[in-house]
């Protein structure tokens, strides 16, 4: 089948690695020296490695590739996009549950949409969460949400995230947010979540605390520690 896929050209190619960090499918390793595509599948062709070449050695082109279908996993090599079942079988009946109410404090959340210097955040503790995290989670409002204030970004199909960058350092220096907890998925393209507020954190003035926390695909807390 045809689709879109990353192209390296060996020739202007130093082999830096600048660009293997960007791939959330880990599809680039550095191998003799030069960058290489791993995997074809594991080649979603949305070129995030392209910005962080500094020799232009990355395009994307629509050539005949390996279809996802082809993968026994049914879903590529990218463990985010991959079909899985959760059996939720043996989980209590909870129909007869009152509904919770919702924990959300102000609105926007998504970050593209935020203002940094809103009173929202004003030395708040500020929950940056992974697109998927909530639908994920049952119980990610009364025991998440509760007394922080709210953004929300996916690092692999959101666009212009470098802003996300920029509003975080004005979050901790500007509004002075306490501490930032990091919300994210088990899969690895969430990673990236956590690598901005790293870069975030290293570029402020303020020094801030921030802590990670993964929930795998079925809701469960995989790891929760302060960095």
């Amino acid at each position: 089948m045809k689709r879109d896929i990353i192209k390296i050209d060996e020739e202007l190619c130093n082999g830096c690695g600048q660009c293997v960090p960007a791939c959330h499918e880990c599809a680039l390793q550095v191998i003799d020296g030069k960058v290489r595509l791993v995997s074809e599948l594991m080649c979603d062709g949305l070129g995030d490695c392209i910005g962080n070449c500094p020799e232009g050695a990355i395009t994307i082109e629509t050539r005949e590739a390996g279809s996802y279908r082809d993968n026994p996993h049914n879903g590529g090599g990218c463990p985010g996009s991959r079909p899985v079942m959760i059996d939720k079988a043996d989980k209590p009946d909870t129909d007869t549950l009152t509904d919770q109410p919702s924990e959300l404090k102000h609105w926007p959340v998504q970050m593209h949409l935020i203002n940094p210097n809103s009173p929202c955040f004003w030395g708040a503790d500020l929950l940056l969460a992974a697109d998927c995290v909530a639908f994920s989670t049952g119980n990610f409002h009364s025991r998440y949400l509760k007394g922080k204030s709210l953004a929300i970004a996916c690092p692999k199909l959101d666009h212009n995230t470098d802003i996300y960058v920029e509003k975080l350092i004005a979050m901790i220096d500007e509004a002075k947010v306490n501490t930032i907890t990091v919300m994210m998925m088990e899969v690895p393209c969430c990673g990236g979540l956590l690598q901005m507020v790293k870069t975030a954190a290293s570029a402020a003035s303020r020094k801030v605390r921030v802590k990670q926390m993964i929930t795998g695909i079925s809701g469960m807390i995989l790891r929760e520690d302060w960095l």
